[in-house]
């Protein structure tokens, strides 16, 4: 199976989760006018045992095309990935199909976006398409198991959209 990838837009993304970006109108000016305030993009969730944590990810960086065959979900929270360079990355989800992976999809950021996957999105791993590769993730801490993972028989190809 191939897909291509889609600009990573609010609308398109919004069934997998939230993306987080600085654009249109500040919420709020701030510090004495001197800083635009963007509030609450995410709708982070961390469930009733579990609170939020934040841990630096080093990942390396991958190309286009991009074969992958391992999805996984998180059932317990939602999982945050702010990127710490401005280089664009890859963001693979896929809807849920009755406890499975459903029809992947791919989307490619624009180097300022962020993104949150809702609690129990499918979604691929950390995908940079430069170096360093570094991410602060906000994600779940708690004593439960919070990882499922499907490997895909075949594998997907990701190949750049148009």
């Amino acid at each position: 199976m191939q897909i291509s990838t889609e600009p990573l837009t609010p609308e398109a993304f919004a069934p997998f989760g939230d993306v987080l970006a600085a654009t249109g109108a500040p919420d709020r000016i701030i510090n004495a006018g001197m800083c635009g305030r963007f509030h609450d993009r995410a709708r982070l969730d961390f469930g009733p045992e579990g609170r939020a944590g934040v841990s630096i990810f080093k990942a390396i960086p991958r190309a286009l095309p991009y074969v992958f065959d391992l999805l996984e979900r998180h059932p317990e929270g939602s999982q945050c990935f702010v990127p710490m360079t401005a280089d664009p990355f890859l963001v693979i989800v896929a809807p849920d199909a009755g406890g499975k992976p459903g029809q992947p999809r791919a989307f490619l950021t624009d180097g300022a976006q962020a993104i949150n996957f809702h609690r129990g999105t499918w979604h691929g791993v950390l995908t940079p398409l430069a170096e360093p590769g570094l991410f602060a993730v906000v994600d779940r801490i708690g004593t439960t198991a919070n990882l499922e993972e499907v490997t895909l028989d075949p594998p997907v190809t990701v190949i750049a959209g148009q």
